[in-house]
């Protein structure tokens, strides 16, 4: 695609601080600069849990995406936002499981594409697919050639949007990307998501992220338990439902679990009737 396509497109800014960067700085990677690491240390300062919150969140995706694999017998992924490549991605644990699994990676940053082009290599069995787009054009990752050449939308896909409905901003503006990306998949597909929330905060660590957020520092609308459970209106829920991110099917992950304080995400893995 031209235009819209192209407009999205970005190149690599290593002056300004950048989500999937900064989030990999918090997981311990080293694919950053200075400026994510003073973005992520300076948010760390008003949120202490941020890293934990990270932690937990990569965690919840690796157990989903084998949940998906082992137990619901799913062989497509489409993982949008999918971050700097780092242990236990969507393809390398699906495939580990059932190697002829398909994978196709959205990410909006160009730096992301590049590592993942690299690093993220699939089995013999199966493919990978690496798109550049932003989660805000469901339209445009629709009609990538090289998803549909990668995946068969007749079949059901797991739809893996972890950690980035938060960088859709406006009341109501993530339901339209999810309904629009969930009317072009099957019956039997699955929808994995993890969100940003103040729920599950103490107020005075509320109070300095919104301090951060109103001074330009935090490009993140965060949503409500009621907000971010409408997503999964019309679908089937798995057990147990709407859960902090370290609480979902935790049972082998390493004790004693987060306190609720340290986890700022809420999440959910449910399917299309």
């Amino acid at each position: 695609m031209t235009g819209q396509a192209d407009a999205k497109r970005a190149v690599i800014d290593t002056s300004a601080a950048q989500p999937a960067r900064r989030y990999n700085y918090w997981l311990g990677g080293k694919d950053h600069f200075a400026a994510d690491r003073k973005s992520g240390d300076e948010l760390a300062a008003a949120y202490p849990a941020v890293r934990v919150t990270a932690i937990e969140n990569r965690r919840f995706l690796k157990r989903a995406t084998q949940f998906l694999t082992a137990e619901c017998g799913i062989r497509q992924f489409l993982d949008i936002g999918t971050g700097l490549p780092t242990a236990d991605n969507t393809h390398e644990v699906a495939q580990r499981i059932a190697p002829e699994s398909r994978v196709v990676y959205v990410d909006n940053d160009p730096m992301v594409m590049v590592h993942a082009r690299a690093l993220l290599t699939s089995t013999p069995e199966g493919r990978t697919a690496y798109l550049e787009d932003d989660l805000r054009y469901p339209e445009s990752i629709l009609a990538s050639a090289d998803l549909h050449e990668t995946l068969d939308l007749n079949k059901p896909v797991g739809l893996m949007l972890v950690a980035v409905l938060h960088f859709v901003h406006g009341e109501g503006a993530a339901q339209r990307v999810v309904d629009k990306l969930l009317d072009a998949l099957p019956s039997g597909s699955y929808i994995v998501a993890s969100h940003s929330t103040y729920d599950l905060a103490p107020a005075e660590m509320v109070e300095a992220w919104e301090k951060l957020v109103a001074a330009g520092k935090v490009d993140i609308w965060t949503r409500q338990r009621a907000e971010f459970t409408a997503l999964f209106d019309g679908l089937e829920l798995v057990e147990p439902g709407v859960v902090p991110v370290s609480q979902w099917r935790d049972e082998d992950e390493p004790q004693p679990r987060p306190a609720l304080a340290d986890v700022a995400m809420w999440s959910a893995v449910a399917r299309k009737p």
